[in-house]
């Protein structure tokens, strides 16, 4: 739901589609009953991110404590990365993303402090990536009074990891995206 519900009756939703090939949607719907359904002639999709397999989808979606829009997305599938989505800046799989879905008349905006707007880590860099290097981010949350984030990442093998980033600015480095290593 939009930080400012019920007043804005806006709801976002995280879905695979399956029409074309695997494919991560993330969209906007309105609700016109308070929550109660939505209505499907409202969609408006923001994002559309090709999927290479049908597992590390992530998916999980939540508004910050700034206000914006994260999303978690996994790497794409396949045991070890092995065409290293996860650390490949001009790639979403293997990121989390910061976006404003509020933002101008384009589907989404980019928030101006994102690590690399304005091409700071390389030209080809993806404006929208806020952290990157994560398996597959099923689950995470905010703490609602720190402000902190936790995710739940799927691990390799036998050990799965639970990864912290306090709200205090240091899991970024330098303006650079907070790497977890995947």
């Amino acid at each position: 739901f939009h930080p400012g519900f019920p007043a804005d009756p806006r709801v976002y939703l995280s879905y695979t589609s399956t029409g074309s090939g695997l494919v991560s949607r993330i969209s906007e719907f309105r609700t016109r009953d308070g929550g109660a359904t939505l209505d499907p002639a409202s969609e408006v999709m923001l994002l559309s991110i090709a999927q290479p397999a049908s597992n590390h989808n992530g998916g999980n979606i939540a508004f910050g404590p700034d206000g914006y829009l994260y999303l978690g997305l996994g790497d794409g599938g396949a045991g070890g990365d092995p065409d290293d989505r996860a650390q490949d800046p001009t790639d979403l799989l293997g990121k989390f993303l910061r976006i404003d879905p509020t933002a101008g008349d384009t589907p989404y905006g980019v928030p101006e402090d994102n690590p690399n707007v304005g091409g700071a880590n390389g030209s080809d860099a993806r404006s929208e990536i806020w952290l990157r290097g994560v398996r597959n981010p099923w689950r995470w949350s905010f703490d609602p009074l720190t402000g902190d984030l936790w995710i739940a990442d799927v691990g390799q093998e036998e050990v799965e990891e639970i990864d912290f980033l306090p709200n205090d600015g240091t899991g970024r480095n330098a303006g650079r995206a907070a790497n977890l290593g995947w």
